[in-house]
């Protein structure tokens, strides 16, 4: 058994079963599965977030396996890739207790739990209206720009997301959103991987998802360039390793970037047609 508690739960849960504890808690049930629980609770006026896993069982784990995906076992991914990203430097959440128990992983009871971040909001609702309503150049080049650090470090740190769109950036709201003063943190990391270097077609996944939870937002090509030389750059740090420059970078890419712009055509093509004149709501 692991059991990992900062405060609060360090002092609320003295000499209690933390297992039955976090159990226990009540709030906001955010997904509710067999195998998983996420939930908003509140603890002395502060916001958590807690998830809860107790195992997904063995049939669950040979269907993921046989249709080519990871099955997530428990909460130790997260609680790793949280601790990592701290290491590396890119924003995230905190954590503040973690429990795993059982040697099964097919009935392990395991949990973390978070410090809400508040107020955010997704750089998915952000950039909503930025079609009809595009926002100041600086702004959008400096939030490009920090995405791109923020994953070209997440992949150098060995990490990557699996999940990883627009909508898992959280953009802090506490103060005025300039493009000179910003915070953007990471998050909704229970399926991400930790090894010391990603492979290259994880990396690629990643790079596909934050390109089409993009596409709809007005990102135009010197955007995506931007981009690209931006996470190169993060990718080949610390300054002791040069990165390669951006006419490197669009031939050594050229399979990946000919593959991510034709799926983005199919996909734009498929929207057109679904929310054209007179479609067919079927």
């Amino acid at each position: 058994m692991t059991l990992i508690l900062a405060e609060p739960f360090k002092s609320l849960w003295a000499g209690k079963d933390a297992f039955a504890e976090v159990e226990a808690l009540q709030g906001q049930v955010y997904r509710e599965l067999e195998g998983r629980r996420t939930l908003r609770t509140e603890v002395a006026g502060r916001g958590y977030f807690v998830k809860i896993h107790r195992g997904v069982g063995w049939g669950e784990i040979a269907k993921n396996l046989l249709s080519a995906k990871l099955p997530v076992l428990g909460a130790a991914q997260e609680w790793i890739a949280v601790q990592r990203l701290h290491e590396a430097g890119v924003p995230t959440m905190t954590a503040v207790a973690y429990g795993s128990r059982g040697a099964n992983p097919a009935r392990q009871h395991s949990f973390i739990i978070t410090e809400e971040l508040a107020p955010t909001e997704s750089l998915e609702d952000f950039s909503l209206d930025w079609l009809q309503h595009p926002p100041a150049p600086m702004l959008k080049r400096a939030l490009i720009a920090e995405v791109a650090k923020m994953t070209g470090t997440l992949h150098r740190a060995g990490i990557n997301h699996r999940d990883c769109y627009i909508c898992h950036f959280l953009l802090h709201t506490d103060r005025p959103v300039t493009a000179g003063d910003f915070k953007l943190s990471l998050i909704d990391l229970h399926r991400a991987q930790s090894r010391r270097a990603v492979p290259r077609r994880w990396r690629n996944k990643d790079l596909a998802g934050l390109y089409f939870s993009a596409l709809n937002i007005g990102l135009t090509q010197r955007d995506k360039l931007r981009f690209l030389k931006g996470y190169f750059a993060a990718m080949h740090e610390p300054q002791s390793q040069s990165a390669p420059p951006l006419r490197q970078i669009l031939r050594d890419e050229a399979p990946l970037l000919a593959w991510l712009q034709g799926k983005a055509n199919k996909l734009q093509a498929r929207y057109a047609r679904k929310y054209a004149p007179g479609a067919s709501d079927e």
